[in-house]
């Protein structure tokens, strides 16, 4: 079983769905720390004046070695969320069809206290509409001790995974001598190659929720969260 253990972040991009959708299992690992002006909270979309950042308010004052999975909002934020995007991408040729589902999910996030549960309801409903079979669970069913790679390896141990898939940006703390002792495989994800889509608002970004993604080519989303050279390398070895 391949698994992928990434902490959650609010709408995220196309590349997160494209390594969750390669997995069996996605663990979602919020019983990590809380990190301010990342990806928790807050992501971007395409808008006429240029790229903007949707954040969530939350609080963090005080609270700094506050887990993910305890963060709470602050304030009422989702209309405004929703607003944003509605002026960004309404004249986006799948904006109409999929408004009422997208808008639904806001709705719904309005009455959440915490950050990790809006999270989760995005990123099950986003899931879901892409075709992803992948099973979502909390951290929180695989109780697990160490630091870092440890951690990681026993959750991995827990679900009974044999591969295991991180993105690019762990291997500066990552040791795969663990893994491969233990018989798991790790794998790297790689974000290289991703084709363009028609994109409103001038030059192509990459970079942006995958809700901009789903807004301009709906059902054909899939098409475009692999291709060129993003995929995976396992242990070091072109797959």
């Amino acid at each position: 079983m391949r698994i992928c253990i990434i902490q959650s972040c609010y709408i995220p991009w196309k590349g997160f769905f494209d390594l969750i959708g390669r997995c069996e299992e996605y663990v979602i690992y919020d019983s990590a720390q809380y990190v301010k002006r990342h990806w928790h909270n807050r992501n971007r979309i395409k808008t006429a004046n240029g790229v903007q950042w949707l954040t969530i308010p939350v609080i963090a004052k005080g609270r700094f070695e506050q887990p993910i999975d305890q963060v709470e909002i602050e304030k009422p934020w989702a209309d405004k969320h929703w607003r944003a995007l509605e002026l960004a991408y309404k004249r986006a040729p799948f904006f109409e069809q999929l408004a009422p589902t997208v808008k639904g999910w806001y709705e719904r996030a309005d009455k959440l206290a915490r950050l990790s549960d809006v999270n989760t309801l995005f990123v099950a409903g986003i899931a879901e509409l892409l075709g992803l079979t992948t099973r979502i669970v909390s951290d929180s069913a695989y109780p697990a001790q160490g630091e870092k790679t440890e951690r990681l390896l026993a959750i991995c141990q827990a679900a009974g995974a044999d591969r295991y898939v991180s993105g690019p940006s762990a291997k500066s703390y990552f040791d795969e001598s663990l893994f491969t002792s233990a018989g798991i495989t790790p794998e790297w994800m790689s974000y290289d190659g991703y084709p363009e889509y028609p994109q409103l608002h001038g030059a192509f970004e990459h970079a942006v929720t995958i809700l901009d993604l789903l807004f301009h080519t709906g059902q054909q989303a899939p098409r475009y969260l692999s291709g060129g050279s993003s995929g995976l390398t396992a242990g070091g070895i072109p797959g």
